[in-house]
């Protein structure tokens, strides 16, 4: 089991996962209180988010609260999913 505090989402998890909850980029840099270029800059990455740990968590935690289910790597590839 992975713990999600040890998780680090990708650029295109983000990415996928705001566009899967119908939030804009202004939606989620609002929730989790960081400016629309970091939440770009994220959302750009090529692996693992960039950017300093404590945004990039705040980002996930405003897409979970959203909705969102991140899926880390386990042999079928990252994604996530709109929970029940």
């Amino acid at each position: 089991m992975i713990l999600m505090d040890e998780f680090h989402p990708t650029g295109r998890q983000l990415a996928a996962a705001r566009a899967l909850a119908g939030l804009t980029q202004g939606d989620v840099a609002e929730a989790a209180r960081i400016s629309i270029p970091t939440l770009k800059r994220m959302e750009a990455s090529e692996g693992p988010a960039a950017g300093m740990a404590n945004n990039v968590e705040a980002v996930r935690r405003a897409l979970e609260a959203a909705g969102v289910e991140f899926i880390p790597e386990n042999g079928g590839g990252a994604g996530v999913r709109l929970r029940k």
